[in-house]
């Protein structure tokens, strides 16, 4: 309808492209524009201005021979001053596009191992963007953004990859917890070590105890009671010692003693048997 009243209409963020018998004449903005057809003039197509985005995959090698996929994101938007050459001098803008990016990665990613492609995405996206630029802005087109978005390596490689990663974790894991029972093992032993000695000290302080209450307990009897000995003060406390521990086996029901040949004759016989041995002990 627009067209048979010599008027056509352009939409926002589009530009159309006028010929004046098969000859470029103009770019029209959006809007409405007097467009006279009996005089050879008509719209030979529209061109949009808005950002679009172009998704290639592209299948390389790396330099350690592992075959890996690519997927780069170009953005990119015809120039509204370009318009021209934008619409006449590419007949397949898509196609042109995914012929650079190849290249480029197909340049790049061989010159690198698996690990540093993945560590490089960044350089080798901004190797894509200025060839692109380059090359398209000549056609009237803006390269906007390029981006790495994903690296897919062979199945096989990637499992690979994390049998690896999972064993190196585990080494660490044994390592650390080797570590941790080494430390706990010194410090049981130092623990063990300590309680022997305090209770080495304990046993040492409590016999010398006894020494000193014996020694006291010999030199007050005699000096109290004239006429006695040292043997006999020693016997008496034998006899006395002897029926405590007696007293204690008795008094507990659930103790367990072992039982030896006793009597009064008994106490004497130890007695005995404890001077006779000091007396052996003891150099002439």
């Amino acid at each position: 309808m627009g067209q048979s009243l010599c008027c056509v209409q352009v939409d926002q963020s589009n530009v159309a492209i006028k010929e004046t018998f098969g000859k470029f004449h103009d770019v029209l903005s959006p809007g409405c524009h007097c467009l006279p057809w009996c005089f050879g003039s008509k719209i030979a197509g529209h061109l949009s201005l808005r950002v679009q985005q172009l998704d290639v995959h592209c299948e390389t090698k790396t330099k350690d021979n592992v075959f890996v996929t690519v997927v780069a994101s170009v953005q990119y938007r015809a120039l509204a001053e370009k318009a021209a050459d934008a619409f006449y001098k590419l007949s397949n803008t898509r196609a042109q596009i995914q012929a650079y990016v190849f290249d480029v990665i197909r340049a790049s990613v061989p010159k690198l191992n698996l690990d540093d492609v993945f560590e490089q995405k960044n350089e080798i996206a901004k190797s894509v963007e200025d060839e692109l630029e380059k090359a398209m802005s000549a056609y009237g087109y803006e390269i906007v953004q390029t981006l790495i978005v994903d690296i897919h390596p062979d199945e096989h490689v990637k499992r690979a990859m994390n049998e690896i990663n999972a064993a190196s974790r585990l080494r660490v894991a044994a390592n650390e917890k080797a570590e941790a029972e080494k430390i706990l093992q010194i410090k049981r032993a130092e623990g063990e070590a300590e309680a022997k000695y305090l209770a080495g000290l304990g046993i040492a302080r409590q016999r010398q105890a006894i020494v000193d209450g014996l020694r006291d307990s010999v030199l007050a009897f005699s000096g109290n009671v004239p006429g006695t000995s040292a043997k006999d003060v020693m016997d008496m406390v034998l006899v006395t010692q002897y029926f405590d521990t007696m007293k204690e086996i008795g008094a507990s029901s659930k103790s367990s003693s072992v039982f030896i040949p006793h009597g009064p004759g008994v106490v004497a016989d130890i007695a005995s048997q404890i001077r006779d041995g000091r007396l052996q002990a003891t150099p002439p």
